[in-house]
């Protein structure tokens, strides 16, 4: 089993997202998806109330960059 994921993660999160979510056009995602889709991947483990705005964008810009 990989290793639990946490809000911290924010490169492994990008690359589970990126399986997960293949179709996604990730700069017009909702954070309010973002956020539930995080919360939603296997092996994520940590507190859905400790994300915010700014763990959200880095989430975003690093799977930007897993397009790259």
């Amino acid at each position: 089993m990989a290793r639990p994921l946490h809000w911290s993660d924010v490169h492994a999160l990008a690359q589970a997202l990126e399986e997960a979510h293949p179709e996604a056009d990730v700069l017009h995602v909702r954070f309010t998806d973002l956020h539930r889709w995080v919360s939603e991947l296997d092996g994520f483990v940590d507190d859905p109330k400790k994300s915010n705005e700014k763990i959200l964008e880095a989430i975003q810009m690093a799977w930007l960059d897993e397009r790259d």
